[in-house]
């Protein structure tokens, strides 16, 4: 398997933990009777953690299909160069440190380290040029 297909699937499990954690605060936050209900009406908006680890999981999954489609073509078409094993280093890294300081309240680096994945995603996609 190749670098880029193993950072695809380790990025599948990062999202499936994110969803956890986003989960898991917001059942904290709402009640595990909320959760369990139909849910019909607009749940109150999560606040603090809760709520940064449930826009951080929204953010992940608008990234997400991007970075899946650019390394599955490069896995396609064969190109598999400094670009594309770089590209998907940088990106799943940095959503790993994305996703931490979102939880933790960090501004400004937070938004730093989210254009460092973007990066990541364009490195496959020039690699694809």
């Amino acid at each position: 398997m190749t670098i880029e297909l193993k950072m695809l699937a380790l990025s599948v499990v990062l999202g499936l933990i994110q969803i956890v954690l986003a989960s898991h605060a917001g059942s904290l936050q709402l009640g595990y009777r909320w959760t369990a209900s139909p849910r019909d009406e607009m749940p109150p908006l999560l606040t603090g953690v809760a709520g940064r680890l449930d826009r951080a999981l929204r953010n992940f999954l608008e990234t997400f299909p991007f970075f899946a489609a650019a390394v599955i073509t490069a896995h396609i078409v064969n190109r598999h160069d400094w670009l594309t094993e770089g590209g998907v280093q940088l990106y799943f890294w940095a959503r790993i440190v994305y996703v931490a300081l979102y939880a933790l309240g960090v501004p400004l680096v937070r938004s730093l380290i989210w254009n460092l994945a973007t990066c990541g995603i364009i490195m496959v996609l020039l690699a694809l040029l």
